[in-house]
């Protein structure tokens, strides 16, 4: 007698193999569709990896499995019924950062001070993903206000990067990485003021995109600030772009928002085809440093792009990692800093360490340098991006110059780089100089790993608004260099 085939059997096999716990989003609605899986199978998988790798990696503030299992349960039934609707995230579990209201939980950002504050309505993002049929089943943690580029806070703990519990997913959406990179979730929410979504994703070798400013909603007043972008980390580009379009689109609760729904495709037949695709590399950006691992995986990207038929060449940014600083601290000064300091008067002595420095600085920047001052600055800067990509489709570089990060490290005193000491640790990755250049698309996808077995990326950077540029060459990255298959030994 043969042995029955279960969906879990079929789920395995659609992701190459892997625990049903890492199946992938967009294969998993394919075999709900069919029948061959259930979201009550998925997220009872999802909920017993939880219960024995959380504990290790603490990338979570709070799970949802009770009221999950529920609209599994429904979902289970709809797709039973044929009844899905316009629902294209039916039934499958999504993390959502915890700065992303959820109407009714906890709203405080990380700090003890606001640790009974409770949201009264859904973020933009967070309703879309419900309307969508997503189930929010667990939430994620960040540093105090999403302020640092690593993930802990008096309030939770530390967050660790489930390759190697001692080193930092990143930060600040560092909860979202790990969560991912552990198998706790197909899917997850993030966002992305310097970097925040990217660097995750580098250090946790999963996928992670920072829109056009505006594409996707955030919520008011500091979705006004336009280094500011909410959006999608998963495990797959696919994935990745299946998010994007739910979360994408003109909200009325943000003035700055605009389009219709994401209509970026799933799936790219022709990814491994790039004959006449121009791809502008620079390795540094100007003068940032990289680790070596960095800079050989970046390069091995960058080959097997060209062995594909692409037209890779290398380029020069005039950039300087203090120039770059003092840029986004200028704007940090006039914006995110005086509306920190407001939202924590009286309270200051219960903040991070981290926290404290960052309005510091923030504060000393304003001081230095006016907002006209850096606007023009910013202007500069994007003419410079412009320059350097005429006559190309997208840029590529890396992600982040440091390999890895302490998991519980303040890096108070800056950071050091290949042998070389900066002042903060902004310096340390290539991420903030494409929040200056706000409606460039940046897709960061993983490229290899480094001497600690911490993962390492790159970021695909597109021309103002051309989203599809960026997905399509991460589409390409992924199939010339597969990442799929290799997870975490918890």
């Amino acid at each position: 007698m043969s042995t029955p085939v279960t969906g879990e059997d079929l789920a395995a096999r659609a992701a190459g193999n892997a625990p049903l716990h890492y199946l992938d989003a967009v294969s998993a609605l394919e075999l709900f569709r069919s029948g061959t899986l259930s979201p009550v199978e998925l997220l009872t998988a999802v909920a017993e990896r939880t219960e024995t790798a959380n504990p290790a990696v603490n990338a979570l503030t709070e799970t949802l499995f009770a009221d999950a299992m529920v609209q599994a349960r429904e979902a289970e039934a709809a797709y039973r019924s044929g009844d899905t609707g316009e629902r294209p995230l039916l039934g499958l579990p999504v993390a959502t950062k915890e700065k992303h209201a959820l109407a009714g939980r906890s709203l405080s950002q990380g700090l003890l001070a606001h640790a009974g504050t409770v949201a009264a309505a859904d973020h933009p993002v967070v309703a879309r993903i419900r309307a969508a049929g997503g189930i929010v089943h667990a939430r994620t943690t960040s540093p105090e206000f999403s302020c640092a580029t690593v993930t802990h806070s008096p309030m939770w703990g530390v967050t660790r990067n489930p390759w190697n519990l001692d080193r930092s997913p990143g930060g600040s959406s560092g909860g979202a990485g790990a969560a991912l990179a552990a198998g706790l979730a197909p899917l997850a929410t993030a966002s992305d003021i310097a970097g925040s979504t990217r660097l995750p994703a580098a250090f946790t070798g999963t996928v992670g995109y920072k829109a056009p400013y505006g594409r996707i909603p955030g919520q008011a007043p500091l979705s006004a600030d336009w280094y500011r972008g909410d959006g999608p980390m998963a495990r797959t580009v696919a994935d990745t772009a299946l998010l994007a379009n739910v979360m994408s689109g003109r909200h009325p609760a943000d003035h700055a928002s605009f389009g219709g729904p994401g209509v970026l495709p799933l799936r790219y037949p022709d990814a491994g085809e790039l004959a006449g695709v121009r791809v502008a590399l620079c390795l540094r950006l100007g003068d940032y440093p990289l680790d070596a691992a960095v800079e050989a995986n970046t390069r091995a990207v960058a080959a097997a792009l060209q062995g594909a038929g692409a037209v890779v060449e290398e380029v020069e940014l005039p950039w300087t990692t203090a120039g770059i600083r003092e840029a986004i601290f200028t704007h940090f000064g006039h914006i995110l800093g005086p509306a920190m300091e407001e939202a924590t008067a009286g309270d200051q002595e219960q903040l991070a360490s981290y926290t404290r420095r960052f309005m510091a600085d923030a504060r000393a920047a304003a001081e230095r340098t006016t907002l006209v001052e850096g606007l023009a600055a910013e202007a500069r800067i994007q003419a410079e991006l412009a320059t350097a990509m005429a006559g190309f489709d997208v840029l590529l570089c890396p992600t982040s110059g440091a390999g890895s990060l302490a998991a519980d490290g303040d890096y108070l005193d800056g950071i050091s780089v290949a042998g070389r000491t900066l002042q903060h640790y902004w310096e340390g990755h290539l991420t903030a100089p494409f929040n200056i250049t706000n409606r460039c698309p940046v897709l960061a996808v993983p490229s290899g790993f480094g001497a600690d077995s911490v993962p390492t990326g790159v970021q695909v950077v597109g021309h103002p608004f051309a989203e599809e540029s960026v997905f399509r060459l991460g589409a390409a990255i992924e199939l010339l260099r597969p990442w799929a298959g290799r997870y975490p030994e918890l």
